[in-house]
């Protein structure tokens, strides 16, 4: 089985390396925007450079999918924040680029990496399943890109079987510096983490759900295996309120007004002192939390870790400033 990673140097497509190396019979092929080191898990996978969100990277990729099983995409940007043409043009007509492409060199399945982002605003006490309405959190350009793209899907369905991964926020130990960095910037900085936070001011609703990397990537070897059509939401228990994350990080909950904390995010941001748009809090306050019975009942699939350590895991990476990858940013 020849299999297509787009996004294939990131947080998910490292971890989606490590876990296809397990399968023989499946030969990866890598698009990322340059080819990376010949360390582990890049090693043994054939590359081709190109950054979807070119114009004319239809021919690069419709080559480069020629007698594919499968695509698996996973490329998206979430920086930079001030620029949100930039991060459209990779995020959806680079994804209408890669759609194109892979219909136009006959792959049979598309598996498109989708968020929890996509959903709609939704409850936080009680869990939704795949049904949910997929239009995204209007104030987030991450919700909604996700939520743009999931309708881009719609015209490609009558020519390729597409699966929709919806997984909570990805964590693991290698992506410390790079969700640093994009999340927190200098603000915050590393030494930090090292130490317990002792105070954490965060609004009450700010519920979330998270799921390790490498569970993620488990769940995809399982989607490509068994070619699930439509979502497949993948998250670990147990759900994060704001007193478990502050347990986590050694310290104690501070309830803050959520329009406080938004006020705060976006002036900082304006100032460039940190590289989070107040979207992202909105989206953590509004979207909903999801129920994984599809992915247990029709793929077998069950994290082997847990959110907490997934969260634990996320700490001690960015303590020690762990990358993915460690070549120089683009």
């Amino acid at each position: 089985m020849k299999v297509v990673v787009t996004g294939a140097t990131g947080n998910v497509g490292t971890a989606l390396l490590r876990r296809l190396a397990r399968e023989p019979d499946i030969e990866v092929h890598g698009i990322s925007r340059r080819r990376p080191g010949n360390a582990e898990p890049y090693r043994g996978v054939r590359w081709t450079p190109v950054d979807i969100g070119r114009p004319g990277a239809e021919e690069v990729l419709t080559s480069a999918f020629e007698n594919a099983d499968a695509v698996v995409h996973l490329a998206w940007l979430i920086q930079p924040s001030h620029d949100e043409r930039e991060l459209y043009r990779t995020n959806v007509a680079g994804s209408s680029r890669v759609f194109t492409a892979a219909v136009e060199a006959g792959v049979g399945h598309l598996v498109h990496m989708s968020s929890v982002g996509a959903y709609s605003p939704g409850p936080k006490d009680r869990r939704v399943d795949e049904s949910w309405p997929v239009r995204g959190v209007r104030t987030s350009f991450y919700s909604r890109h996700k939520a743009a793209v999931e309708h881009l899907l719609g015209q490609f369905e009558s020519q390729l079987l597409i699966s929709r991964p919806r997984p909570g926020l990805i964590l693991q130990s290698d992506a410390g510096s790079e969700i640093r960095d994009y999340f927190l910037g200098s603000l915050v900085p590393r030494w930090l983490f090292r130490h317990r936070i002792p105070v954490l001011p965060l609004p009450p609703g700010m519920v979330l759900q998270f799921v390790h990397a490498d569970d993620v990537a488990d769940g995809l070897a399982r989607i490509l295996r068994q070619r699930p059509h439509g979502g497949v939401n993948l998250v670990a228990e147990p759900v994060v309120t704001p007193r478990v994350l502050a347990d986590v990080l050694g310290g104690r909950h501070v309830p803050v007004p959520a329009r406080l904390m938004r006020l705060l995010a976006n002036v900082s941001w304006l100032l460039r002192l940190q590289p989070t748009p107040p979207g992202w809090v909105d989206l953590a306050l509004a979207s909903p939390l999801l129920d994984a019975s599809r992915a247990r009942d029709e793929l077998g699939w069950e994290p082997a870790v847990d959110s907490r350590e997934a969260l634990r895991a996320l700490v001690r990476g960015i303590a020690a400033g762990q990358e993915v990858d460690p070549s120089p940013v683009l």
